[in-house]
């Protein structure tokens, strides 16, 4: 007979079989109490009515949002995403041209670059039809990355500014960033017509979305396997490009800024935004900003941060605190133990805490052991994942006029994330000899 050991193995494989057939079901809206069931159980509740949201969801193609920069598509609040949906996306070649495909948001390589080249097959720009095609990100620092035919929802892993490129192997060397990821134009920020309370609230609203959105199963498969998951997590690694979308946003504004009065009260600004996040809980966009601002090539600017009163140095070092790591990032989990329902914490940090201990504990006991430490930690996630939801977001503030104008630039963030020309435009704002 087996042991328990070799039973709870086999109980995980199972249900994680069980969530491969699922691989669709990216949210479900039943059960949120914190009772917390044993894991077998627990899958079967979260996988529980699968077939009757099914039936219910509408279906609809939507603009993967970072491609499309549709207005009316940004102000919809968002949905969760799920492996069986529809999306328009471009695909380039290597002059910079591209082809609009839709696909299943869960389709795999092979079937990405056959419709890429059913496109190309009618296009006038493309007087050859290429025979082999490969499928590759590039990023806005000209990092390539191939994937395989067999590899699945590549959609949601792209970088903030990066972008898929369809083209022969022997291509691969020319592929270079589209244009507008490498040049930048000084100018001044929208933010200054901003008021902060509006940046912030909207922040809050789109982050509470993001993380509506993230079913539970996600955070689970996350753990376990990491970015190396056959079932996708799609909506949580949305959420986590948010938060680097919103850190490289906080540099980019500033680094934009060639005026001096202007660049201090910017950062003035971003603390305030930063404190109001706090406020109003949501630890996603409060530590994003607080990253973003002390990215070295913002730290770096000491003409800027000497221009900072006194009161908001201060204020920004009480924030820094709080990011600081050490002692497993205690400072951050005091605070979040501290706060009540409804919260947004800081995902990355969920997650780094939970697949240490996964890793940790492969590394250091037997299976047996293994098994319940990775199952009382993960039950301990859920149910925090469950009590920050558990109440409903309630925005006291009234819109104002300009809050649909603030809204659609706080869901469009424009970025750029490429750390080399970030310190480029750093250095010819304040040279080393300033």
């Amino acid at each position: 007979g087996w042991d328990g050991a070799e039973r709870k193995l086999a109980v995980l494989t199972m249900a994680f079989r069980y969530l491969d057939t699922y691989r669709d079901l990216l949210q479900e809206e039943g059960d949120r109490s914190n009772t917390f069931p044993k894991l077998p159980d627990l899958f079967s509740l979260l996988s529980d009515r699968a077939e009757e949201d099914k039936e219910s969801r509408k279906k609809q193609v939507r603009p993967l949002f970072r491609h499309f920069r549709r207005i009316d598509a940004c102000l919809q609040p968002r949905e969760a995403f799920r492996g069986s949906d529809e999306i328009f996306c471009r695909v380039y070649t290597p002059d910079h041209s591209y082809v609009t495909i839709r696909s299943r948001l869960s389709c795999r390589v092979g079937e990405i670059l056959a419709l890429v080249k059913e496109k190309l097959q009618y296009s006038e720009d493309q007087p050859t039809q290429p025979a082999n095609l490969i499928l590759v990100a590039v990023t806005s620092s000209g990092e390539k990355a191939v994937f395989r035919p067999s590899d699945e929802a590549v959609f949601t892993t792209l970088g903030v500014n990066t972008h898929l490129f369809a083209c022969e192997p022997a291509e691969l060397e020319s592929l270079i960033p589209l244009p507008e990821e490498i040049h930048w134009s000084p100018g001044d920020s929208k933010l200054h017509d901003m008021s902060a309370e509006e940046v912030a609230n909207q922040l809050v609203v789109f982050d509470w979305e993001l993380f509506s959105c993230v079913h539970e199963v996600e955070f689970v498969c996350y753990v376990f396997h990491g970015e190396q998951a056959r079932w996708r997590p799609l909506n949580l690694e949305l959420i986590l490009q948010r938060c680097s979308e919103v850190q490289h946003w906080v540099a980019t504004e500033i680094l934009q800024c060639q005026s001096l009065p202007k660049r201090i009260q910017l950062l003035r600004k971003f603390i305030k935004i930063a404190a109001l996040c706090k406020q109003q809980q949501d630890l996603l966009s409060f530590l994003a900003l607080v990253l973003g601002l002390d990215n070295p090539a913002v730290s770096r600017l000491r003409l800027t941060w000497e221009g900072l009163p006194g009161k908001f140095r201060k204020q920004f070092q009480q924030f820094e605190s709080i990011a600081d790591p050490s002692r497993n990032h205690k400072s951050y989990r005091d605070l979040l133990a501290s706060l009540r329902a409804p919260l947004i914490p800081f995902t990355p940090l969920l997650l780094k805490g939970e697949s240490l201990t996964h890793s940790h504990t492969h590394t250091r006991y037997s299976s047996t052991s293994v098994l319940s430490i990775s199952s009382s930690s993960l039950a301990e996630m859920v149910r925090s994942i469950r009590r920050y939801r558990s109440t409903p977001l309630a925005m006291e503030a009234e819109p104002s006029p300009s809050h649909l104008q603030t809204k659609a630039y706080v869901r469009q963030l424009q970025v750029i994330d490429n750390q080399n020309l970030l310190f480029e435009m750093s250095s010819k704002l304040e040279p080393k000899d300033m």
